[in-house]
């Protein structure tokens, strides 16, 4: 009687919270960008503050400097983010050095751009995981041989098993693929590409499927029951983003999507009754 009246209890609490005892055993949060609504957006610091946190996941974007460094930032340019200016492909590594993060009101932060190595270090001996992004340049052109160098880094810190690499490019996922075939990879989906195409979020499914992913990430506008439902049955995990209000925080929970990308990991936690 005292265990059940415990289950019920606790049932009653994670309901509370916004979700349901399974939706809470099985969703985990991914800080995007390192958790970019509380902190200067994919900085070292961020980094950091979103594993104390306790996050499964750290999200983030790869480009290429000019002398062939991984590094890591969203934009394939650095003036919205950084005290720097240009193409990231323009910029020597140790160019990039001298620059500074910016927070978001555009305050200077003393925060480097980090490299995808010093990520990596961060992240080895916590219990996180890594999400990066393979991007391309200003004008929307892959870099040459990227996929050879990031895989490369991984598997240098020996993260390989605990990265899943991320891309918008089916050939980008299939190079990933034959290069390295023990790491997970990600098609990502925006609302751009179903609206071009006329279908169902759902074919969304069929697509990873044809590009040999083991996951789909979608722009979670796009993700109901019908979408979740075919993952599952496809066997593709499902990563959601960008989720940051709470209203749609509650819904992906509620629908059970197994990753949640989102620039408010507190919130998401709390949530999450965790």
């Amino acid at each position: 009687m005292r265990h059940a009246v415990l289950v019920l209890l606790m049932g009653l609490t994670v309901a509370a919270a916004g979700g349901s005892l399974a939706a809470d055993a099985a969703v985990r949060i991914a800080a995007h960008r390192g958790g970019a609504g509380l902190w200067p957006e994919a900085s070292l610091g961020a980094f950091r503050n979103a594993i104390a946190l306790g996050v499964e996941f750290l999200e983030f974007d790869l480009h290429l400097t000019a002398d062939g460094e991984v590094v890591v930032l969203h934009d394939p340019t650095l003036e919205r983010t950084t005290t720097a200016r240009g193409a990231v492909r323009d910029t020597t590594l140790a160019e990039l050095a001298r620059a500074r993060v910016k927070a978001r009101d555009g305050r200077v932060t003393d925060e480097p751009v980090p490299t995808f190595a010093q990520v990596l270090d961060l992240a080895a001996p916590a219990a996180v995981e890594v999400l990066p992004e393979i991007k391309v340049g200003p004008d929307r052109k892959p870099y040459p041989g990227i996929e050879e160098k990031v895989l490369s880094v991984l598997r240098s810190r020996r993260m390989v098993e605990r990265a899943t690499m991320q891309a918008f490019d089916p050939d980008t996922i299939a190079r990933l693929r034959t290069l390295e075939p023990r790491v997970r990879t990600m098609l990502l989906v925006g609302v751009g590409a179903v609206r071009r195409e006329r279908v169902e979020p759902v074919a969304a499914v069929r697509w990873a499927q044809d590009a040999r992913a083991t996951d789909l990430g979608m722009d979670h506008r796009l993700v109901d029951g019908a979408v979740v439902a075919a993952a599952r049955r496809a066997g593709l995990r499902l990563s959601v983003w960008t989720v940051n209000d709470e209203a749609d925080l509650r819904r992906v929970i509620d629908l059970g999507v197994d990753i949640m990308m989102t620039d408010r990991p507190d919130l998401a936690k709390r949530l999450l009754g965790r």
